[in-house]
């Protein structure tokens, strides 16, 4: 079983500023997830040639099982409306959450999380070089599903946390609770904007995956998490690999978790 996340960035490259829809399903591809959580993903976008990215990304996966969320309506950055869910379709320009899965789902679940009420100053421009800039919050998504699995049922959520720091915390425990409802075990796949052993002290959840994602070209901070609830942790199978791999567009790398059902030891790529 291979879980993974992946801040898409809405699929532009880094090197030549361009989106390519073939090279974002060749890279998805490559992944060979049987779980994907995706942030940043375009639907209809001007700026990412009006693709479909959680389509690509079911597509490259063999997928049957995939749902995308909007978080806003237009285009982050240029003017945008929060979403709701009256917004899952329309031809209008969407941003959001996607979860994609090669395991049948049993039920969907659909959590919106408020935007922080005001501007915060961020460290931001991580690849061009750090620099403080005044931005304001977008709304937010969590998408949960209960899925058939080798390993039984299987909780797996998404979400892109605030980059306001203590709102993503707030959030964070929002998202938690909003889990807890569902079946165990639970795992939470996506970029809490919360570096490295943070989100696991905040949740009291178990961190799958130590490897730092961000930023792509050379990763220092690790803001992409696997987390699984310690309730019911035991019944999923064991680690047996994590990766950060490269690939030709996002500031953030996919990470990906394997499990296995014997035991075996931890390996860090």
């Amino acid at each position: 079983m291979r879980l993974g996340t992946f801040n898409l960035m809405h699929g532009r490259s880094l090197t030549d500023g361009l989106v390519d829809a073939d090279r974002v399903h060749a890279a998805i591809k490559s992944l060979d997830t049987d779980v994907l959580g995706l942030q940043e993903v375009d639907r209809g976008q001007h700026r990412s040639g009006h693709a479909d990215l959680a389509g690509i990304a079911a597509d490259a996966l063999g997928a049957k099982h995939a749902m995308f969320v909007p978080a806003v309506v237009g285009t982050p950055g240029e003017g945008f409306r929060v979403a709701t869910d009256e917004d899952q379709d329309g031809g209008e320009p969407h941003y959001g959450v996607a979860l994609v899965s090669r395991y049948p789902v049993v039920e969907w679940r659909v959590t919106r999380l408020p935007a922080a009420p005001l501007r915060s100053p961020i460290l931001a421009g991580w690849t061009a070089g750090p620099k403080l800039m005044l931005l304001d919050d977008e709304p937010r998504v969590l998408i949960a599903a209960v899925l058939e699995t080798p390993a039984g049922r299987v909780t797996v959520a998404t979400t892109h946390l605030s980059f306001m720091p203590g709102w993503n915390i707030r959030q964070l425990h929002l998202v938690r609770r909003a889990l807890r409802v569902l079946p165990a075990p639970r795992v939470l796949l996506g970029d809490l904007n919360l570096p490295g052993g943070l989100p696991r002290l905040v949740s009291g959840w178990h961190r799958l995956a130590a490897l730092p994602t961000y930023p792509s070209p050379a990763p220092r901070v690790q803001f992409d998490h696997v987390l699984v609830d310690r309730r019911g942790q035991e019944r999923l199978p064991r680690v047996l690999r994590v990766a950060a791999p490269a690939v030709p567009f996002s500031d953030h790398r996919p990470l990906v978790v394997t499990l296995r059902d014997r035991p075996g030891t931890l390996k860090i790529d």
